[in-house]
């Protein structure tokens, strides 16, 4: 079980979404909303003083589009973020589902399977974590400290320009020590817009690996259902009900799975597209005028963001391509050994095979891998447009 979800809690319990799998006390409740109200209290840091000054101070279009990416991503933590928490209820359903398939699985060949594919979620949600978190230290840290100071024109002030500018009809965040306060807490701010972000992603990974990881398990049953194992059953009605009753338990893990991912796979996957358009163009734009740390930070956000929607593709693509393996299975083994007319129970497992739930973003759309490769393609096209209209 740590093995499965040790990461994610590591990730989310920080910013009070890791939901509470057993009863607490009202002091730690109002902790945990505590915690909520100022992480997006945090991110409408970020997000507000930016748009406002966006809006009154900024007519530049290429600093408009410079700024309109971050703002997005801003929006994108807080709607992710508050899904997080509107489905508390369906996310402690499915750790206790993992936790309840990790207790219930006794045989050595099972528990080798659901440990291979929780090793393969594991290595998923640490990739993710670490383009993510790497995108925000370059993006808040190198980045501004890259730049240096801004002296103005009569010389009578030097400040550090921000990540997120802020309007001057709030503050003037030029001086200190508003400025180094500004700083530190967009840093703050960033770091948690970022670990939203990787949450999201790696509680999709690991529900998603720990449904295919089942359904290979439930292929070994389906493999000695006509000659039985040790740890099964002795009788064939009993070995087929035991294989109809796993098949339904890990449809159902699938449908609660989408579930919990309907609002952040949308926004994921449109949002990290737009952000994907605007990632791509600043980092010809920065190619262009030489700035090797612009360069290397936008890419490596560019990395982080392809990375994650094609986790949430790949991870459908798997849980889709081994449900239909459920019916291959079913009509590859020796059925016609079954007594009487015990193999037309089979046919049921095929048919629901054939119409397996599959995980969607918000039932607009698969994902899978085909719908990666129409959003790279689109993405290609958005920023060669653009950078031929420059031209």
């Amino acid at each position: 079980m740590q093995l499965s979800v040790q990461l994610n809690r590591w990730i989310l319990q920080p910013i009070g979404v890791w939901p509470k799998l057993t009863e607490i006390s009202y002091t730690e409740r109002y902790a945990y909303g505590l915690v909520n109200v100022m992480c997006t209290s945090l991110i409408g840091f970020l997000f507000v003083p930016s748009a406002v000054y966006m809006a009154l101070e900024m007519d530049n279009t290429y600093h408009i589009l410079k700024l309109s990416g971050p703002l997005s991503f801003c929006l994108m933590a807080v709607v992710k973020y508050s899904s997080l928490i509107f489905r508390e209820n369906d996310i402690r359903r499915g750790i206790k589902h993992i936790e309840s398939d990790w207790i219930t699985t006794r045989h050595n060949g099972d528990r080798v399977i659901m440990i291979k594919s929780a090793k393969f979620g594991r290595r998923l949600v640490a990739i993710c974590a670490f383009f993510m978190y790497g995108g925000a230290v370059f993006y808040y840290l190198a980045l501004p400290f890259s730049k240096g100071k801004i002296t103005e024109s009569d010389g009578n002030l030097t400040y550090r320009p921000l990540v997120y500018p802020v309007a001057r009809v709030i503050v003037d965040a030029r001086h200190s020590p508003i400025s180094e306060i500004f700083f530190w807490i967009q840093c703050l701010s960033g770091f948690i817009a970022h670990s939203i972000t990787a949450g999201a992603c790696s509680l999709a990974a690991v529900f998603a690996m720990h449904a295919y990881g089942r359904l290979e398990v439930l292929m070994q049953w389906i493999e000695h259902l006509v000659d039985g194992r040790e740890d099964l059953c002795d009788n064939v009605d009993e070995r087929l009900t035991m294989i109809v009753q796993q098949h339904v338990r890990i449809l159902r893990f699938i449908s609660l799975t989408d579930k919990v991912l309907r609002e952040i796979s949308v926004v994921e996957i449109v949002g990290c597209t737009l952000n994907m358009c605007f990632l791509g163009y600043y980092t010809l734009t920065e190619w262009e005028s030489k700035e090797t740390t612009s360069y290397i930070t936008y890419t490596v956000l560019l990395i982080s963001l392809t990375f994650n929607i094609f986790i949430f593709c790949y991870i459908g693509e798997l849980v889709a391509e081994k449900c239909k393996k459920i019916g291959e299975v079913s009509y590859m083994i020796d059925w016609y050994r079954l007594s009487e007319k015990k193999g037309l129970a089979l046919v049921l497992m095929i048919a629901m095979s054939n119409t397996s739930i599959k995980l969607t973003a918000g039932n607009l759309f698969e994902l899978s891998l085909s719908t990666f490769g129409d959003v790279s393609k689109k993405i290609s096209m958005s920023i060669v447009s653009v950078e031929q209209y420059d031209l």
